[in-house]
């Protein structure tokens, strides 16, 4: 029996998850991309694995699968991961009210718990002591460094025998079962479709039917912190709980929605939310914005990172601020509270994206999903 062959389109996070499923299951896998390497989305977040952002059910446990995956292609493929669990900060007794009120709705889902403010300043040196009230403890959070493991990951991937990567070539055109990039061809049995946000290039006319849109944040990296000092887990504060859908399991959630609405009004208009995670080398990724369309301006606004400062620097510390480095990303994210889009366009060719700002989170478990029933 001939073996299986599937082109993946896209070197990005779900790229990766899609040709590791497939190989998993047996299929040789070509995978193009259009740059020398993934600069898109993928290489421009946190770097958190965060379940604790999802809500219970399905897209939980496609968490907690790729979680597993995550910890075995780090040992597989060589990069810093640290199982670091997360830390949510409470400043007011509204948002003490949430951590007490997830962390009871969570009880035997997962390993959620309140912390007192002592508790939490053992866990985390970097966190504001003046108004602390306690915090929400959960130890299934993980990181990684995006920027290595997305490219170990591919080296690694691209080492197995039945994978191979092809760099710098951008498809744009896909007929039968066969995808063009000018002159060049490839064909396959199957097809899958990992874009991100590049929507224009391959398909419009279903992007433009679907309800799907763009998100641009922006983001900065503070230095590496001197003499090896680290902050703990990744640290967020009271915006975060109003973000995530896992959190609404909270009933006090939407009262503190309304608070934040008279409060932070332009930090709301804005999309932001202010977390903060440390890397293997120590140095600190902060942000973000959230501003949803299709028209934006190619120019990072400093007000925007001034804003997201200044909130960090009510709930953190650190010994050295200094910026590193500032940029934006972008990616889709679904109108109409879906976790994913995956999209059989005929029998050849699938379109998997549309996980939000949980690509990280989720993309292993959900490749996993879409071989299974391919």
């Amino acid at each position: 029996m001939n073996q299986k062959h599937a082109i993946v389109i896209g070197a990005g996070i779900v790229g990766l998850s899609m040709t590791r499923a497939l190989h998993a299951q047996g299929w040789k896998v070509t995978v193009i991309e259009r740059h020398p390497q993934a600069q898109g989305a993928s290489v421009r977040n946190f770097g958190m694995i965060w379940p604790i952002g999802q809500e219970q059910g399905p897209s939980y446990q496609r968490a907690m699968r790729s979680r597993e995956i995550w910890l075995e292609m780090s040992r597989k493929a060589g990069f810093w991961t640290e199982q670091s669990g997360a830390l949510h900060l409470a400043y007011t007794d509204l948002e003490l009210q949430v951590v007490t009120e997830y962390a009871a709705a969570m009880k035997g889902k997962n390993s959620a718990q309140q912390l007192s403010a002592e508790e939490t300043l053992s866990k985390s040196p970097a966190s504001v002591e003046k108004g602390l009230k306690g915090a929400l403890w959960t130890q299934e959070e993980m990181i990684v460094d995006p920027r290595e493991a997305v490219a170990k990951t591919a080296n690694y991937l691209g080492s197995l025998q039945g994978v191979d990567f092809v760099w710098n070539r951008a498809i744009s055109r896909i007929e039968g079962n066969t995808v063009y990039s000018g002159q060049k061809s490839w064909s396959a049995d199957k097809i899958f479709i990992c874009s991100g946000a590049d929507f224009e290039t391959l398909y419009p006319e279903i992007f433009e039917s679907t309800p799907i849109t763009k998100c641009k944040l922006q983001m900065m990296r503070l230095v590496q912190q001197p003499q090896n000092w680290r902050i703990g887990p990744p640290l967020c504060a009271g915006l975060s709980f109003i973000h995530y859908k896992g959190f609404q399991v909270a009933p006090s959630l939407q009262e503190l929605k309304s608070v934040y609405a008279d409060q932070f009004r332009e930090l709301l208009d804005l999309g932001i939310h202010v977390m903060v995670s440390q890397n293997g080398m120590g140095e600190l990724t902060v942000g973000d914005s959230h501003e949803y369309g299709l028209n934006f301006t190619p120019f990072d606004i400093q007000h925007i990172n001034k804003l997201i400062l200044n909130v960090l620097k009510t709930f953190a510390h650190f010994k050295d601020w200094e910026i590193g480095s500032t940029w934006h990303g972008i990616y889709p994210k679904m109108t109409n509270g879906a976790t994913e889009f995956v999209h059989q366009v005929d029998d050849t060719v699938t379109i998997v994206n549309g996980m939000g700002g949980a690509g990280m989170t989720l993309s292993f478990g959900l490749g996993e999903e879409v071989v299974a029933a391919s």
